[in-house]
């Protein structure tokens, strides 16, 4: 069959290596991959090496092969069209969160069907989705609301897109390049120095100490930050001397590995899932899957693509 997986193999490292799925067991389908999608932040500290050891059986990905910090096989935004397993699903194009491999099995219960209206690129986006829709949750967002959002990566870029649908929001970002990618999501957008009045609510992106206490300096008088990065082994400074004390600030941890409480009686992993996917329908979110690289190219690639500070969620296309 010829399957290929990623491995990152040492710091800044990665190499294509054999990986032959054999016949799918029961209960299991087996699929070709399509496209998967590259989260620059999560996977950069994994290219580097920098989840730490407390973290790292809890920032496992379902489907991951090996152990951190390396040899790891690692990757959770996988489209596939199903070859074979049940009869419903062959010929679909399924979500997974499966490593970047060019064939592989998986639980057929882990594959979420593709939405016809959703195209396979977009479909790479639902994992950066579901933490944006989660991270809502988590803030309980109430209609006509002023919010922030800092940090203009992908996640940062969903989760104001969607607090967008009934709050009135800004994008704050460093890099000048994240403008015109805001506004053709219909985001207003700010540099650090140029955002104006308070927020009850900010959501923090952007994996800085710098990002964060700019969140915490936007907050209106018992706001709270909603802290969406992944620091991974660094260390953030954070300024607790200034607004957070006589403001009453609170910072509330969002992450995606729990539905929100708000929601969780109701809301099954799947269901999230699939309403994540769903969410994926909108043409104008072309405009974070516009970069790909062939699969096969990617090891002499994937340091320069993280690298890159205009990554937004770059895809790699298999064939």
């Amino acid at each position: 069959m010829n399957a290929l997986a990623l491995w990152t193999i040492g710091p800044g490292e990665v190499e294509l290596g054999p990986a032959e799925p054999g016949p799918p067991q029961p209960g299991q389908a087996q699929a070709r991959a399509l496209v998967s999608g590259i989260s620059r932040g999560t996977e950069s500290l994994v290219f580097h090496g920098q989840v730490p050891p407390s973290e790292r059986e809890r920032m496992r990905c379902p489907l991951q092969e090996g152990e951190f910090p390396y040899p790891v096989k690692y990757g959770y935004a996988m489209v596939a069209v199903v070859e074979a397993g049940p009869p419903e699903l062959i010929g679909r194009r399924v979500f997974g969160l499966h490593p970047h491999q060019s064939l592989f099995n998986a639980p057929a219960e882990r594959l979420a069907p593709v939405p016809d209206a959703v195209t396979s690129e977009r479909a790479a986006l639902a994992p950066q989705m579901e933490t944006a829709l989660n991270a809502l949750w988590d803030a309980g967002l109430g209609a006509g609301e002023r919010v922030a959002v800092v940090g203009g990566g992908v996640i940062g870029l969903l989760t104001a897109y969607l607090a967008a649908r009934t709050s009135e929001v800004v994008l704050i970002d460093v890099n000048p390049a994240r403008r015109p990618v805001a506004e053709a999501l219909g985001l207003p957008f700010a540099l650090p120095g140029e955002a104006q009045g308070e927020r009850r609510t900010v959501f923090h992106a952007s994996a800085t100490a710098a990002g964060l206490n700019l969140a915490l300096q936007l907050c209106a008088f018992e706001g709270q930050v909603v802290e969406l990065s992944w620091f991974g082994d660094k260390p953030a400074a954070v300024d607790l001397g200034g607004a957070f004390h006589s403001q009453r600030l609170t910072i509330r941890a969002s992450q995606v590995g729990a539905v929100a409480p708000s929601h969780r009686a109701d809301w099954t992993y799947n269901r999230r899932l699939a309403e994540a996917l769903a969410l994926c329908a909108d043409p104008r979110l072309d405009v974070l899957v516009r970069a790909e690289t062939p699969f096969a190219d990617l090891p002499a690639r994937m340091g320069a693509i993280l690298a890159d500070p205009d990554t937004l969620c770059h895809l790699i296309r298999y064939s």
